[in-house]
């Protein structure tokens, strides 16, 4: 393998993954003079081999099924699950498409994610489609190594593993994505465009809302110790968390609820919806946050919560309130919304107040609409602005292809992340009776030092950042 530190040296040669990770104007006058055009080796079906991405994909049951589906247009070399059920699961899957189906059979199988990075040398990116708690040492370790990273969210269990992962992207010059598929599609652009164009005047309150959580919170661990089924290797599912014994009350689905897997209903929607208002209102670094909640234990996180956070001034943009709600509270219904109407959808929504008129939405921003109704049926919609997406993961791999940057890239998902995650350390810390002030660029609650505690864990023995 060709060392990266030599790249520039006279004589040695461009590596693959060099070539396919360069900048922009590298890869532009790389592509001339490495890359046939199709139209002369194959026609518009043909795909030359510098095209073509050699993924690693660690997770293929739930969400993983359907990011190694998108992920299928490039050469799947390895598949990784701890759990041969899931595996094998996704194997016999008959949404699999049958061009892909041969890939999967030779894609080389693993259960530990660190084998299969210390074996597929000519692997050039990853796709990460484990539960929360695992997500930052898997991505780390990969980017480590040079591969560039698709990570589903909530990017990171934790506030200071999604600025490690920012910093360590940055860094290495690594073309990153978070899989909030909503920050592709076309609604969440017409709502930043709508917002920008001055559609509904200063905006200075929003309301977020989701339908979770839709798996067990509130309750305390199982006491029973079940059989480690054989197909599990229990212990690598459990990487850096805490070690317990194996249980089914936390996985496949459920492990969500729990405060040591999961991120509860703020880190599995808020990557979706408060993804909506933060993008089109140009958030960066809350200054407060504050949260009440029905009752959580030592184990996993309440059945509803509200979570208020403030925002300082953005250039022209004014101070803002945002609010989230789950667990079936909603914010108060507008007077000017239609009555039959229904408030976003079955899955939460989004609500801007402006100075002149509000802004609703669905979940991942679907469905925009400006209230009251004479404002939507008066609005003169502006051009266009912001480049449309082909999709998360294809966004993503053609950034790689292209030395581009992603629009949901590690430097724009880390700070959302570390945003959705000051909502769980405000819930922790809430007997304290205080509204927790955040200083974004040190990392830390000067009113509360002790809150520091829950911007990181500590990881179980073995493993580490």
């Amino acid at each position: 393998m060709t060392d990266p530190n030599d790249s520039g040296k006279t004589g040695t040669p461009l590596s693959r993954r060099e070539f396919l990770g360069t900048t922009a104007a590298a890869a532009g006058a790389a592509a001339g003079m490495l890359i046939v055009p199709r139209r002369v080796l194959g026609g518009p079906g043909y795909t030359a081999p510098s095209d073509t991405l050699n993924i690693g994909c660690v997770g293929v049951g739930g969400k993983g099924t359907s990011d190694v589906w998108a992920a299928s247009t490039e050469n799947i070399v390895a598949l990784c699950d701890v759990d041969d059920t899931q595996l094998a699961g996704f194997m016999t899957n008959k949404g699999n498409k049958p061009e892909y189906q041969p890939k999967y059979e030779k894609a080389v199988k693993y259960r530990d994610f660190r084998q299969m990075l210390d074996k597929e040398k000519s692997l050039d990116a990853v796709t990460v489609s484990t539960p929360d708690h695992n997500h930052a040492v898997i991505a780390m370790t990969a980017m480590k190594m040079g591969k560039h990273a698709f990570v589903q969210k909530p990017l990171t269990h934790t506030i200071k593993e999604a600025r490690l992962l920012a910093e360590e992207a940055k860094k290495r010059n690594l073309v990153t994505q978070m899989g909030n598929q909503g920050h592709s599609q076309e609604g969440a652009r017409l709502v930043c465009e709508w917002i920008w164009d001055g559609a509904i005047g200063d905006v200075r309150e929003a309301h977020v809302w989701t339908n979770r959580p839709i798996w067990p919170q509130g309750i305390d661990a199982p006491k029973e110790i079940p059989s480690v089924p054989p197909t599990l290797d229990w212990d690598t599912w459990l990487g850096p968390a805490p070690w317990r014994p194996y249980h089914p009350a936390y996985l496949p689905f459920s492990w969500r609820g729990w405060w040591d897997y999961g991120t509860g209903a703020v880190g599995d929607m808020g990557a979706h919806l408060i993804d909506q208002i933060y993008w089109a209102l140009k958030l960066g670094h809350a200054e407060t946050v504050q949260a009440s909640s029905s009752k959580y234990t030592k184990d996993s996180y309440p059945v509803a919560e509200m979570i208020t956070y403030t925002f300082p001034a953005r250039g022209k943009m004014p101070p803002v309130k945002m609010v989230w709600y789950d667990g079936g509270l909603m914010p108060p219904r507008p007077a000017v919304l239609d009555a039959g109407r229904m408030m976003g959808d079955d899955g939460g929504g989004c609500l801007f107040v402006g100075s002149k008129g509000m802004l609703m939405c669905s979940t991942y921003g679907a469905n925009p609409r400006l209230l009251p109704e004479k404002l939507m049926k008066d609005y003169k919609r502006p051009e266009k602005t912001i480049p449309r997406s082909p999709g998360i993961m294809e966004e993503w791999i053609a950034a790689i292809k292209t030395g581009k940057k992603s629009t949901t890239d590690f430097s724009y998902s880390g700070m959302l992340t570390e945003t959705m995650l000051l909502g769980n350390v405000a819930l922790r810390t809430n007997e304290a009776k205080t509204i927790l002030q955040w200083d974004g660029v040190k990392m830390e609650f000067p009113n509360l030092p002790e809150a520091n505690v829950w911007i990181h864990k500590e990881y179980r023995q073995g493993w580490s950042l």
